[in-house]
């Protein structure tokens, strides 16, 4: 069973995934909240699988809510629902972290294609946004890095280790290696030999 959470201060919005969700036989709702501090909350007392989280409720300032929640330990995979659709917009939810963008219009089977895609360790986008993201992706893998992203992976190329680079940014060793695993990932990338390649080859030693 995928235990799910919903950050949306909207009640129609909230009922409706609530609902949505019910009626499968794989999910659950197993956590609300309204607000920033909610979420942060939410994630520290309640285990779940997924969190779908809007943008806008009160607290987010935008995109720096999930900056925050992706850089904590045991962070859950998060689906973005937003009302924005444009590419730009999407293409930085995703480098930041995000596991899934759907939109508040989208397809209802979209948000649970989206849930169950990021809960098996997925990525997913609506493909109805996909011509909007298109020209916004730079053909550069590096560029889906994040900033932390981006930061670790230098460190990791000049020699530093793991325990070493925790300290330097005052994370634990675990986010470290997460970080690392998500950069892999993000440059299809699976040893530390041709990482280091990429990383010379690209400038980011």
């Amino acid at each position: 069973m995928i235990r799910v959470a919903i950050a949306d201060d909207h009640p129609i919005v909230f009922g409706g995934l609530q609902q949505l969700i019910s009626a499968t036989t794989d999910m659950a709702v197993v956590g609300h909240a309204v607000n920033r501090l909610e979420v942060l909350r939410l994630l520290s007392e309640t285990p779940l699988d997924v969190l779908v989280l809007d943008l806008s409720i009160p607290g987010a300032q935008g995109l720096s809510l999930l900056q925050e929640l992706v850089e904590q330990d045991e962070a859950p995979p998060i689906v973005i629902l937003s009302m924005h659709n444009e590419g730009q917009i999407i293409q930085r939810a995703m480098k930041l972290g995000a596991s899934a963008y759907v939109t508040k219009d989208s397809d209802p089977t979209c948000v649970l294609t989206a849930i169950r895609r990021v809960a098996r360790g997925g990525k997913y986008i609506d493909p109805a946004l996909m011509d909007s993201v298109a020209s916004s992706f730079s053909h550069a893998r590096h560029e889906l890095l994040s900033a932390r992203e981006e930061q670790v992976l230098r460190l990791i190329v000049s020699g530093v280790p793991i325990g070493h680079i925790a300290e330097r940014l005052n994370l634990s060793p675990k986010t470290i290696s997460t970080h690392k695993t998500r950069i892999m990932h993000k440059l299809d990338i699976g040893n530390n030999a041709d990482l280091v390649k990429y990383a010379l080859k690209h400038g980011l030693s």
